[in-house]
């Protein structure tokens, strides 16, 4: 059992910069036990006036998109040429056995787990949907006390539930490939509706033609779509990691977006929102919770789940009487 420290040893630790109370306090926010979460929510409200100084970007995209590839090359430019410091939730797919991470992030960025100005933290996504971890939002305000400027959140890839990311971010950037036959095939209509911004990743030079006509079928494509509320019309670039082409005008548009929310006061306001979505969140998980630890409630499922099987009830005169 690990030892537990006073909220105080946490605050000054983490405002401090001291790396090692920092991952422990990470892990302290990921546990399941109840004291741990209790005294986790103490350090977050200490730590809150601290918070909200950072750019919160969501990476997303199909699987052998190169995600890790692109993040080690973007994340190498902002930490080594602008001087930034960079935090990356590495969001894993969940072991289905032991529930830790499959991919183990580190290992695919090694340039940048040695890079003194990034922080990469890999969390198992604990079957969340959205391709979030459960405390994805903890730890970023974490990180916002700890004085990172830039916080990524690598997403397990696109799904239906991707706007669970879109609303504890800032800004929402979608990798996606070209040449692999029709562009706009296995790409929901609904995720590029919030998209931020479109990467065409691995532009490299024998695949840079496959990759400008992909440019060109995202921008059609993205002409069909309603205005977004905040007035910002979803740029799509191109860019080899490998070869280092295009990530600085990645960079660039990601900065152009912060400036034009900034300036209209639609950052601010999308900030509240992403507040709100959490509080409404935490409440939904907490009735969750407490409905399942109600005495009897066990038993009385299992007598329904035989009653549906056997057809005697249909499942929403189930739920009905539960409710009752």
């Amino acid at each position: 059992m690990r030892p537990r420290f006073p909220v105080s040893h946490y605050v000054e630790g983490i405002l401090a910069k001291n790396k090692v109370i920092f991952s422990q306090t990470i892990t302290l926010i990921e546990s399941q036990l109840l004291s741990d979460q209790i005294l986790a929510q103490e350090i977050l409200e200490k730590l809150l006036p601290h918070t909200g100084n950072s750019i919160r970007i969501a990476i997303t995209g199909v699987p052998g998109v190169g995600k890790s590839t692109f993040i080690e090359a973007l994340g190498t430019h902002i930490t080594e040429n602008l001087n930034k410091k960079l935090a990356v939730l590495a969001i894993d797919p969940s072991s289905q056995i032991s529930k830790g991470s499959i991919l183990g992030d580190k290992t695919r960025m090694e340039r940048l787990s040695i890079n003194p100005l990034a922080y990469i933290r890999p969390s198992p996504s604990q079957d969340r949907l959205g391709g979030v971890a459960k405390r994805t939002r903890e730890t970023m305000l974490l990180c916002e006390a700890f004085g990172f400027e830039v916080i990524f959140v690598e997403t397990v890839g696109v799904g239906q539930s991707e706007v669970v990311v879109n609303e504890m971010t800032d800004f929402f950037l979608l990798l996606m490939l070209a040449g692999a036959g029709d562009e706009l095939q296995g790409i929901k209509k609904g995720i590029m509706e919030i998209a931020d911004g479109i990467v065409i990743t691995k532009a490299d030079t024998n695949n840079l033609t496959q990759a400008r006509k992909a440019q060109s079928h995202y921008r059609n494509a993205l002409h069909l779509f309603a205005p977004s509320a905040n007035n910002w019309v979803t740029e799509v670039k191109t860019c080899s990691a490998l070869e280092n082409t295009g990530i600085q005008e990645v960079w660039e548009m990601i900065q152009n977006f912060v400036n034009h929310v900034k300036k209209n006061n639609f950052f601010e306001e999308k900030r509240k929102n992403q507040y709100i979505h959490w509080f409404y969140n935490a409440l939904h998980e907490q009735i969750f919770q407490k409905f399942y630890q109600k005495n009897g409630i066990k038993e009385i499922l299992s007598q329904l789940e035989n009653d549906i099987i056997n057809q005697k009830i249909t499942p929403q005169q189930a739920v009905e009487s539960i409710m009752k």
